[in-house]
């Protein structure tokens, strides 16, 4: 009797751990207000908390002037080593700043530097007149680059996060403009610089990175700090292990260390609990796909992309492909036409697309050729 009492303890101890053990994994939380965690390539999110609550985002709002900044630049419109000549009004600007007098002249190199690591208002100000032509013009361009990007939850009134009227966003929308800006990698080497100098007409201009997090966590390198007394403390950060790169976005925390908190057990919770995974690798061969009215009766497809996803450490995630091809492919064929698509499947849910492209141009068999091969399968139908 003592013997089976002391079992059914085990066995109830044992669904005890195993339960308290399902909770924790499915119980992650931290303490900020509102926040995300996606994977920066395959842009799936790891952990969302209202994502799509609109706040004031403070110098956040940066990664937007940058982004513009860059595409600016990548567009050739602009160079690094333009010069630019601060104005009055950028001279005003309150908050964090380097202390720009107006009419000196900097390469915007230096500016998006001080941007990137100090967050400097002045140097916001001078970049966007620069990009845009007029400041007004550079916040118009602000909200419809929000709007081609998908940012439905964002409004723009100025280029640097201080406190206005109407000026918001949402950690969602922040974690897909700071997805666009990282591709960028200039910008990665200005946000992972801890200190620099900017040699002004009288003096040297220490420019210090707001984000200690670069010098407290392993693979991170960015991206832009925040704070206003609307804003609380705010951090989108971003760090790269284990062949992946992850994006961070913490909004309204109430203190710089619960800001650093938040980010760190982000970033530990998507390394240690998930792994990125080639599903469909570019440019695999399908072969045998049948040509109706073709000179080639056969043809090979190849997938146009890669298709990558991620899977939980540890656990066996139901991913499977299906090879769907178009009800009937037809000559006359372009090289690149699309045939058909890869469908994968994740836990028995759509997960993506691939198409499967034509490897090779192949012209409509002649009118002959396709009356003898109709009397061929007429033939063959009829012995079958």
């Amino acid at each position: 009797m003592k013997r089976i009492i002391s079992l059914i303890v085990i066995v109830i101890s044992l669904i005890t751990l195993t339960n308290y053990n399902i909770v924790k994994a499915n119980d992650f939380d931290v303490s900020v207000d509102s926040a995300i965690l996606l994977e920066a390539e395959t842009g799936e999110v790891i952990f969302e908390k209202n994502a799509d609550k609109k706040v004031p985002p403070a110098s956040i709002t940066k990664i937007m002037t940058l982004l513009l900044s860059m595409e600016a630049i990548e567009e050739g419109k602009l160079n690094l080593d333009d010069k630019i000549e601060v104005s009055r009004k950028a001279e005003s600007m309150g908050g964090s700043q380097i202390f720009l007098p107006a009419g000196v002249e900097l390469k915007l190199e230096k500016l998006l530097e001080a941007v990137s690591m100090a967050s400097a208002n002045d140097a916001s100000v001078a970049v966007a007149e620069a990009v845009g032509g007029s400041y007004n013009n550079f916040i118009a361009m602000m909200n419809e680059r929000a709007n081609e990007l998908g940012m439905k939850n964002t409004n723009f009134v100025n280029s640097t996060g201080l406190p206005a009227e109407n000026h918001y966003s949402t950690a969602r929308d922040i974690s897909i403009m700071a997805r666009e800006l990282i591709k960028h990698e200039k910008v990665l080497e200005w946000t992972s610089t801890w200190l620099d100098y900017i040699e002004l007409p009288e003096r040297k201009a220490m420019v210090v990175n707001t984000n200690e997090l670069i010098k407290k966590y392993d693979g991170l390198d960015g991206l832009k700090t925040g704070h206003t007394q609307e804003a609380g403390f705010c951090l989108a950060g971003t760090a790269e292990n284990n062949n992946m790169r992850l994006i961070s976005v913490v909004l309204n925390g109430d203190t710089l260390k619960e800001r650093e908190e938040a980010t760190t057990e982000l970033m530990d919770y998507g390394f240690n609990t998930f792994r990125k995974t080639t599903v469909v690798e570019k440019d695999k061969k399908i072969n045998n796909i049948v040509v109706s009215n073709g000179k080639k009766t056969v043809t090979t497809g190849t997938t146009e992309n890669e298709y990558k996803t991620l899977v939980r450490v540890g656990q066996s995630d139901n991913i499977e492909t299906k090879v769907n091809l178009n009800k009937e492919i037809k000559a006359p064929i372009t090289k690149g036409d699309v045939l058909g698509q890869i469908t994968i499947l994740k836990n028995e849910e759509k997960a993506g697309t691939v198409n499967i492209i034509a490897e090779e141009k192949i012209k409509k068999a002649n009118i002959l050729v396709r009356m003898w091969r109709s009397f061929g399968n007429w033939l063959n139908g009829l012995f079958s």
